[in-house]
């Protein structure tokens, strides 16, 4: 059992910066974590993740170059470094504990989630 939880979030102007965090009880490093975001009206879709196996990371298109996961050793916390947001960036980040293998992850590839932190991006 993982649980999960993302803080992190906050409203910030185009092109500002924000640090998600995402901790966790329970046994993560066992497990590849995942970020995912939902706009209002919108469906939830994936934004990176992060093989448990390996380090290797994966970045939908939109945010790569400017999104960076990384994972605090030992430490049952993994972060998501957002630079340079932009207007179609905000929404309800989630991070989630499942399997990274390459490709888009998919929601139900993630067995654990946690409540969501709110980015805003707001001039």
């Amino acid at each position: 059992q993982v649980h999960l939880v993302e803080s992190g979030g906050d409203s910030v102007q185009p092109g500002g910066s924000l640090r998600l965090s995402c901790s966790a009880s329970g046994t993560m490093l066992t497990y590849s974590i995942g970020w995912f975001r939902q706009a209002p009206g919108k469906e939830r879709e994936a934004v990176s993740c992060m093989s448990s196996q390996d380090g290797l990371t994966f970045y939908i298109d939109s945010v790569k170059d400017r999104f960076t996961m990384s994972r605090a050793g030992r430490q049952n916390a993994v972060y998501l470094q957002l630079n340079n947001l932009k207007p179609d960036d905000p929404g309800i980040y989630y991070c989630a504990a499942g399997i990274c293998s390459g490709g888009i992850p998919r929601p139900y590839e993630y067995d654990y989630w946690g409540q969501g932190t709110q980015v805003t991006v707001s001039s």
